[in-house]
């Protein structure tokens, strides 16, 4: 399981022009799902996303974390966060998790931030979504829970 984290001051989703999902200062979590992912790679993800210090405190250092900063997260699937660019010119999905496996993870993921004291807003599953972030920063973070990078 995969991350993209941005740290912005707002962001939007939107399905054929309708919001669908909407923060103000937060987290924009673009998660790619893998084969082979499980509750692990959930446990792993949301205590990194939940606890991740990217936030400036009262001495402007990144030392607080989303909930300590009144944030919210705006969780959006992106299988293309799986995509493995490293040889030629087209991406590779190949470790992309099947639509019907990934919905499910991608779902408990949003189930286990909330349980975490996250407010969570969540983007359309397998639906073509336009973005719109205000990035903070900038400040983007990569995780990964098998830990290659």
């Amino acid at each position: 399981m995969r991350a993209v984290i941005q740290r912005v001051s707002e962001a939007s989703v939107l399905v054929e022009g309708e919001v669908c999902g909407e923060i103000g200062r937060g987290l924009l979590v673009y998660l790619g799902v893998d084969r082979d992912d499980g509750e692990g790679d959930i446990e792993y993800l949301a205590d990194k996303v939940r606890y991740l210090r990217i936030f400036p405190d009262e001495a402007d250092r990144m030392n607080l974390d989303v909930v300590q900063a009144g944030g919210q997260i705006l969780l959006v699937s992106a299988f293309t966060v799986s995509a493995d660019a490293r040889r030629g010119r087209r991406p590779s999905f190949d470790s992309a998790a099947p639509p019907d496996e990934a919905v499910v993870l991608y779902e408990r993921l949003g189930e286990v931030l909330t349980q975490l004291g996250c407010a969570v807003q969540r983007g359309r599953f397998q639906t073509t979504m336009d973005i719109r972030s205000v990035n903070a920063g900038p400040v983007c973070i990569l995780l990964d829970s098998r830990r290659c990078f």
